[in-house]
């Protein structure tokens, strides 16, 4: 490993930064990544305006902030700012520029705004809409349209677009639409590409039938519909061989809970508080990667954007991707890493029931509201104890440097699980925990290749502290490539800030 190169860690972004819906692109020699804009403990979705972040293809770790892209007072139907600025995607037009789709939280029509660099500042340009100036969404059999996104080949830009409700007869599922040169004339009308849980039965599609979050790619010749679908924490994927399709269901790329993995746990088990996923994949130096976002904070209004490693087979089909907190390559197995890069978190007591129930956050199903279990508090949870950050206040370290984020409610059996650590020589622990928790942090290791089996490597005594206060004691593990899993044993409970490999 490069000394000099930043480790990629899982959320890639700053612990400050709630960025949800990610659209990765490479333009040059960077990657950028736009996507909707959440408050740090918001009460609803997508509360800030645009911003861009961008990082260096061969250096994943060093992502830059690029500002403001994009504010939704720039709408002109938005004067009251009763609309939040919902999932967007940008595509170059055929004139070079950059073109930035997106649609307001308060109507079904697709806003665009255009700027002359990949992160510059847009500006508005108009609504996508037919011949006669009619707003697509708003022509009598319209379907409203919502979190738009686009892929522009040979002049024409394909417009993918859908929003649909388990069991809403009303909305049929994705739809493409194809524009103009103009990027916002509709010289096809709406198709639909992927059908709706209303509209599932008989299809590829019947297990896994489209919610939202449509986004395309293109790879070995092939066209990937990604798309959230009514399980709601997946991502899931289908393939056709023609940007309007038809499309055959593929699979899912990622779970934001890694519901369908079975190394480590049963599949059916999630491994951390889940909700809503959007995202979509880039090839980044040669690698491709699935983008999507976690749940922080005990809700699901302040998300952040992870990665993962992902791998297309000579058939066009991908494997499900495991969440980590590295991204896919494994981290150094020394120096100081922050708990809120916890992949997995959970109650002990769930590995060992056959009902996993335990509470209605942990309950496989399709989507009807999965988040009202967050409400349990037995679970640990990734927390900020500062307020969120306004725009001007990014680029000042004295603003970002005291905001602490990390795993708070660890209770007796409470886990917290990290992947990958490449440790050689491991000789002691040492972690920094405040609140009433008194007892023992067990640390477990898991190689790579033996997910299953946990071996005890440290015991660390901690005690009721005000304060974050450090902890440490004696490790001992062959060297190799491991999870970390650290489980609290004692009374009350108590916060994790980071932990040490020593």
């Amino acid at each position: 490993m490069n000394p000099n190169l930043k480790q990629l860690v899982n959320p890639y972004l700053p612990s400050y930064e709630y960025i949800p819906d990610g659209e990765p692109y490479v333009f040059g020699d960077r990657v950028y990544i736009y996507g909707s804009h959440d408050k740090y403990n918001g009460d609803v979705y997508c509360e800030l305006d645009y911003v861009c972040w961008s990082a260096p293809v061969n250096d994943l770790g060093d992502w830059r902030y690029e500002g403001v892209i994009f504010r939704k007072d720039q709408d002109p139907c938005n004067d009251e700012l009763d609309g939040n600025l919902y999932a967007p995607d940008v595509t170059v037009g055929p004139d070079g520029r950059y073109y930035l789709y997106y649609s307001l939280s308060s109507m079904g029509r697709v806003g665009v705004a255009v700027c002359d660099e990949p992160a510059g500042k847009y500006d508005f340009y108009g609504y996508v809409h037919y011949d006669d100036g009619t707003a697509l969404g708003e022509k009598e059999g319209d379907e409203p349209q919502f979190d738009p996104a686009v892929l522009t080949e040979d002049g024409i830009t394909y417009l993918y677009t859908g929003f649909c409700g388990p069991g809403d007869p009303k909305r049929h599922g994705a739809m493409v639409t194809l524009l103009d040169k103009d990027m916002l004339t509709v010289i096809k009308p709406p198709a639909f590409i992927a059908p709706g849980e209303y509209y599932r039965k008989g299809t590829s599609f019947e297990e896994h039938p489209f919610f939202e979050a449509p986004s395309m790619r293109k790879a070995g010749g092939r066209y990937y519909f990604i798309y959230s679908s009514v399980v709601n924490h997946e991502l899931c994927y289908a393939l056709s061989d023609s940007p309007e399709g038809p499309f055959e269901y593929g699979g899912v790329i990622v779970s934001n809970c890694d519901i369908g993995i079975d190394t480590y746990k049963k599949a059916d088990m999630p491994c951390v508080p889940y909700a809503n996923n959007h995202g979509s994949m880039e090839c980044i130096n040669g690698q491709w990667y699935i983008f999507y976002h976690r749940h922080t904070n005990g809700h699901n209004y302040s998300r952040q954007e992870c990665m993962e490693k992902i791998y297309i087979g000579d058939d066009g089909s991908i494997a499900q991707a495991e969440i980590t907190s590295c991204g896919g390559t494994p981290l150094k197995g020394s120096g100081v890493y922050p708990a809120y890069i916890a992949c997995n978190l959970y109650l002990e007591s769930d590995e060992k029931r056959d009902d996993l129930n335990v509470c209605d956050v942990f309950k496989p199903r399709h989507m009807i509201i999965p988040w009202i279990g967050w409400l349990c508090d037995d679970y640990p949870k990734i927390v900020q104890d500062h307020s969120d950050l306004t725009p001007d206040e990014y680029d000042k370290v004295s603003a970002v440097k005291d905001i602490k984020s990390y795993v708070s409610n660890m209770r007796d059996g409470s886990v917290a699980g990290f992947k990958y650590f490449d440790i050689k020589g491991l000789k002691k622990i040492a972690i920094h925990t405040k609140g009433y928790g008194r007892g023992r942090m067990e640390v477990y290791a898991a190689g790579r290749e033996t997910p299953d089996k946990k071996e005890l490597i440290c015991t660390i005594p901690v005690s009721s502290k005000n304060t974050f206060i450090r902890w440490e004691g004696d490790a001992s593990v062959k060297d190799g490539v491991y999870a970390l899993y650290f489980i609290f044993r004692g009374e009350s409970n108590l916060n994790l800030l980071d932990f040490e490999l020593i």
